[in-house]
């Protein structure tokens, strides 16, 4: 008997041994790549969390010497009983400082955000400028500390991109893994400004990568959980945003009053993203026409910005003071429309002037402010069959916010994550969806993509419409000597004609002299030794064939 256990034994210690043995081998020859970009996702997440936490507290650290409040998170209240040329001083100042770094540090003067993060991983394979990211994180870091009106995600998201990209030169990282180390840098990098792992997930994908393939998923959800638990280590498992009185919901009745709210915050986000690009466009022609340095725009905005704090010091920073007195019903229904219009003029003064920080934030005020005004005047119409006016700042928060990101998916549950409320979710999801279908069809989709597309960066529309420009006609043509090249003399009687193209130019630029002339084929033109020389023809079809090859790529990836 004793001996029948031991075969037993044996036999069962071999079979797991033999187990092993397999799992060994596998892990040897197909298991370590995989592992060890998890690991390098997880020590990505750790790195973007760490950065956006020190943003956070360094900002806050910097706002409370400044203008010397006990507690930052009131400093709306305690700004009031400054001096009007202290609060004038501080922005016009650091409005200066801004200036001067991004003369220094940047070609164009322009802070880098989300938009360019985004730039980063549909064209340059998951990479970021490094100098210029930098230094539009110190100058959006002054900007917030200072008096500006703008949020932090922006710049903690470009942050976290040149932590990815750092890390995916390092190790010559492909396009696809550049752009999946990238989303695990962003999602980090939100989850620790909010502590919020779902929505930091969501918004890597559905904002910046832009696809939700499955295998990215398991990395960027893991650098998520990475940054948000180094959120909570230092501020706790608490909610951004605390209601303090949590709104009841007449379902069926009362959903017609959010469908209406939704349309008006599409109308807020427009108008906001709108206002800002005019500022843009405006400071830019003022700049011009009084020959301003490029370094004393954000100095003029920003004393325009301290004017405006004399009156209504809400607008400056984030707004968190002003947004949790929306959110609780502390204001009234004057206060809540006049503030959101002069929360919006100064979010378009801020970033107009080029003086840094974030869209998200201002959107999330300018939101439950719209909200609490609609719900105050909703619940007087019918009080019989509403809610609180509180649970319309809710939604509205969430509505203006998604409509300028966007991003319905995760900014629905970035709103939850910030209050931790989950039973209104209808609300907010009837409010989200209305809202962003009607902004994204009066501006490009969103905030980020319709600043691509001003700076003529086709995102919007999908890779079908930016591929074209990744691919160069020196790389697709036919040398010239080649067997399938036309000859020399037929190239030189299309280049006088001005039917050429040049070798570093994009197939974006060739595509439309194709459907305008009707030829097979460019002749493809290159300086050498001062003069311009034909070295090969690109030829529509093989165009074509680069490009369907480029778009299966993307497919692929996109459903890997």
């Amino acid at each position: 008997m004793v001996q029948e256990i031991r075969s037993s034994l044996s036999a069962i210690a071999l079979q797991w041994l033999a187990g092993l043995k397999d799992i060994w081998r596998v892990l040897r020859h197909r298991g370590p790549s995989q592992f060890q970009f998890w690991l390098i996702a997880l020590l990505i997440g750790i790195a973007a969390g760490f950065a956006a936490l020190f943003f956070r507290k360094g900002i806050a650290a910097l706002q409370a010497w400044v203008y010397g409040a006990p507690d930052v998170d009131y400093l709306h209240s305690f700004a009031q009983g400054l001096p009007w040329y202290v609060l004038v001083t501080i922005a016009a100042g650091g409005g200066l400082v801004v200036g001067l770094i991004l003369d220094r540090f940047t070609p164009d003067g322009r802070v880098r955000s989300v938009a360019d993060v985004i730039e980063g991983a549909a064209l340059h394979d998951g990479r970021v400028e490094h100098k210029e990211g930098l230094a539009s994180a110190l100058a959006s870091f002054i900007t917030l500390s200072t008096g500006g009106s703008s949020g932090r995600e922006g710049p903690v998201v470009h942050m976290a991109g040149v932590i990815s990209s750092w890390v995916s030169n390092r190790i010559n990282a492909d396009g696809i893994t550049g752009r999946d180390l990238l989303g695990c840098a962003v999602a980090a990098a939100v989850s620790a400004s909010f502590n919020a792992p779902i929505a930091g997930a969501l918004f890597a994908l559905e904002v910046v990568l832009r696809h939700f393939a499955v295998n990215a998923f398991a990395p960027i959800v893991i650098a998520s959980v990475a940054g948000t638990v180094i959120n909570r280590l230092e501020y706790g498992d608490v909610t951004e945003f605390t209601l303090v009185t949590p709104g009841a919901l007449q379902f069926y009745v009362e959903l017609p009053a959010f469908l209406i709210l939704g349309l008006i915050c599409g109308l807020v986000a427009v108008v906001e993203m709108r206002a800002i690009f005019f500022a843009d466009k405006v400071g830019s022609k003022v700049q011009a026409r009084l020959c301003l340095p490029r370094w004393l725009r954000p100095a003029v905005s920003g004393a325009m910005l301290g004017g405006i704090a004399v009156w209504y010091p809400h607008i400056i920073g984030v707004g968190y003071e002003t947004t949790v007195l929306a959110l609780t019903g502390g204001l009234l229904l004057g206060e809540a429309v006049i503030f959101t219009v002069v929360k919006t003029a100064a979010v378009a003064i801020t970033m107009g002037g080029r003086m840094g920080g974030g869209v998200f934030s201002p959107s999330l005020m300018i939101g439950a402010l719209t909200g609490l005004a609609f719900g105050l005047i909703a619940t007087s119409v019918l009080p019989d069959v509403s809610g609180t006016h509180t649970l319309y700042a809710f939604a509205g928060m969430g509505a203006v916010a998604a409509a300028v990101l966007g991003a319905p998916i995760s900014t629905t549950l970035i709103v939850f994550e910030l209050t931790g409320d989950w039973q209104i979710g209808l609300a907010v999801m009837v409010s989200v969806s209305m809202s962003t279908a009607l902004a994204s069809r009066l501006v490009d989709r969103s905030f980020f993509l319709t600043q691509l597309e001003r700076r003529d960066i086709h995102c919007a529309a999908g890779p079908q419409a930016y591929l074209l420009a990744l691919i160069r006609a020196g790389a697709v043509m036919r040398p010239m000597g080649d067997s399938r090249c036309a000859s020399l003399e037929d190239c030189q009687k299309l280049a006088e004609e001005g039917l050429c193209i040049r070798a570093s130019a994009s197939l974006e630029a060739a595509m439309p002299v194709f459907d305008r002339a009707d030829v097979p084929y460019l002749p493809v033109m290159m300086e050498e030794n001062g003069t311009e020389e034909i070295i090969g023809a690109l030829y529509h079809v093989d165009a074509l064939k680069a490009y369907n090859r480029a778009l299966a790529a993307t497919a692929a990836e996109e459903h890997r």
